[in-house]
């Protein structure tokens, strides 16, 4: 009697790497951008929609961000202390 082989089992799937879409709001550092995301959330109690945002630093390798740019990030492994998302495109560049 053998141990299991490995041949019938099967590699667990990776799981599918979450987006955002928001304005880039900070792009002094570099190849790093700040982006915030926008929401609205429901109150509990009394129903009514309220604006919640969460801010996001993001790496930019070409530091072609631009404050005011809408952009979409893209969840990535830990590049840095506070940088867990990486900008995937550049959806509207703010005007000049």
């Amino acid at each position: 009697m053998q141990a299991g082989t490995g041949t019938d089992q099967t590699a667990p799937e990776r799981r599918r790497r979450q987006q955002k879409l928001g304005i880039v709001i900070r792009d002094k550092m570099d190849k790093t951008v700040v982006v915030e995301v926008g929401r609205r959330v429901m109150h509990p109690l009394y129903g009514k929609f309220m604006k919640r945002r969460a801010r996001f630093m993001a790496h930019d390798e070409a530091n072609a961000c631009k404050v005011g740019d809408a952009v979409r990030i893209e969840e990535t492994r830990p590049l840095s202390r506070h940088k867990r998302w990486m900008v995937k495109e550049i959806l509207k560049k703010a005007a000049d």
